[in-house]
């Protein structure tokens, strides 16, 4: 039995080592015979729809965006994991889960963990922003790592750019057709002929973008955690809570300190309203430079470089989730410890 399992895995990982190194092959030929292009890298997402309604009253256009299609693929995802592979593993009545399950489970479990350590009390009401907040983030960064996101989409004329031909006159963009789908046409972007380097970007709308490349996705989640901070706070301490910024009993009650406090609470409202801009920047900034990033490595060695940046993005994507939602939850742990409390253990 045990040669038998041992000839199984022998099998499995010299046929698993011939796949990969046909892979890289291939990769190396095709490169050669389609060398890459210039991305075309831009900050805002990118249409995929026309106007689809206008906001009543506002007069303001929806149309769909490919990072928009990202954030909802992420919440498919999320959901379809908690109601087809982790409730029916509940339902069970295992005591020990594997593979994916127990994956999501040490992850919550660590959550809980601490929330509770830092929230006491409140932990059941923060654990599950804290949670939420972590499993969006955290799918929607590791996004970006599947093959075709952000290079499968819509071939868009506007994204290419033509060189100047008083340069080099043998130098442009062909865009050449394949095949015919029913009555669309299929493109594919090239080199004009006698060209000997990439003259254009690719001219891509891609169907799906890393959501958290997007700055209106993370300001939103910035604007949410932030509301959700401010409602934890009313609700563990009252209205009492915005004393912490409006202290007008300090200036009656403490006439000199008084006028300090008063100030000092000003620039709370200062440092709340900073929350919103750390938040989403820091999610911003990380996420989308690893997609620039991905985009050059992948155009300068199309051929097995991308593994360590995939690898480092892996690393980034899991490391921004956890830190966004960890400083949501300190956030909303303070908020529910009372102003007056810090006052007197400051005295």
């Amino acid at each position: 039995m045990a040669n038998n399992e041992q000839a199984t895995r022998k099998w499995k990982y010299g046929v698993n080592r011939w796949v990969i190194l046909a892979i890289i092959v291939v990769s190396v030929f095709a490169a050669g015979m389609y060398p890459p292009m210039r991305p075309h890298i831009q900050l805002p997402a990118e249409y995929l729809t026309g106007v689809l309604f206008q906001f009543p009253g506002t007069g303001e256009d929806f149309r769909l965006t490919n990072s928009m299609v990202a954030t909802l693929l992420a919440d498919v995802l999320i959901l379809g994991l908690a109601i087809f592979v982790i409730g029916p593993a509940l339902r069970s009545g295992k005591q020990v889960f594997s593979g994916i399950v127990g994956v999501v489970e040490a992850l919550l479990e660590l959550i809980y963990n601490l929330t509770e350590g830092t929230a006491g009390k409140w932990a059941k009401t923060i654990f599950p922003w804290f949670a939420t907040i972590t499993l969006l983030v955290l799918v929607a960064n590791w996004m970006e790592l599947i093959p075709g996101v952000d290079s499968i989409g819509i071939l868009d004329e506007h994204h290419i750019e033509h060189i100047d031909h008083s340069v080099n006159p043998h130098t442009d963009c062909a865009i050449n057709p394949l095949f015919t789908v029913g009555e669309t046409q299929v493109y594919s972007v090239g080199y004009a002929e006698g060209s000997q380097v990439a003259a254009c970007a690719a001219g891509i709308v891609p169907f799906v973008r890393a959501a958290a490349t997007d700055l209106n996705f993370t300001i939103a989640l910035a604007i949410i955690a932030f509301l959700a901070i401010q409602i934890i706070g009313v609700r563990a301490q009252g209205l009492g809570y915005f004393e912490k910024f409006l202290n007008f009993r300090a200036l009656f009650a403490k006439p000199g300190m008084g006028i300090i406090d008063f100030v000092v609470g000003i620039f709370e409202i200062v440092s709340e309203f900073s929350k919103i801009i750390s938040f989403s920047f820091r999610l911003f900034g990380n996420i989308f430079a690893g997609m620039v990033l991905l985009f050059v490595i992948g155009t300068l060695i199309p051929v097995a470089a991308q593994t360590g940046v995939l690898l480092l993005e892996f690393a980034v994507g899991l490391i921004q989730a956890l830190v966004f939602g960890m400083l949501t939850m300190i956030f909303m742990a303070q908020a529910t410890q009372s102003h007056h409390a810090e006052e007197e253990g400051h005295h």
